[in-house]
């Protein structure tokens, strides 16, 4: 099993930028699906991107579309969540995921994840 480990949370204002990273130690993300997600305090975990490994192809949830951008790094075998734009109701914990294939029409869904990183803590607030 994979593991992950996360960094690059904090405390930013709104309209602004943090990257986080998520680095996979000891194993290959090649052909895994990887997702980022988030959960906020009495709230469900839900899919925030899902990026493919072995294509490149991405998929974004309509809420972060155009502000987030999810990217590999093949030989550091870390994947990025570049964060833009950022507004109080992005402000959750932030949990790097993988499942071995593809994302699919069902990328969102985090039951079907089986690796995860330990949470960033994001506070969007002024």
């Amino acid at each position: 099993q994979v593991q992950f480990v996360e960094s690059g949370g904090g405390l930013v204002q709104p309209g602004g930028s943090l990257r986080l990273s998520c680095a996979a130690s000891k194993f290959s993300l090649d052909y895994y699906a990887m997702g980022w997600f988030r959960q906020a305090p009495g709230k469900e975990r839900v899919g925030v991107t899902c990026l493919n490994t072995a294509d490149g192809n991405t998929y974004y949830a309509d809420s972060v579309k155009g502000r987030f951008t999810i990217s590999r790094d093949g030989p550091e075998n870390t994947v990025y969540l570049q964060m833009n734009s950022l507004k109080p109701e992005d402000t959750a914990v932030y949990y790097c995921a993988a499942h071995f294939g593809r994302c699919g029409s069902s990328w969102y869904q985090w039951r079907l994840f089986t690796s995860w990183g330990q949470g960033a803590q994001v506070t969007v607030s002024s």
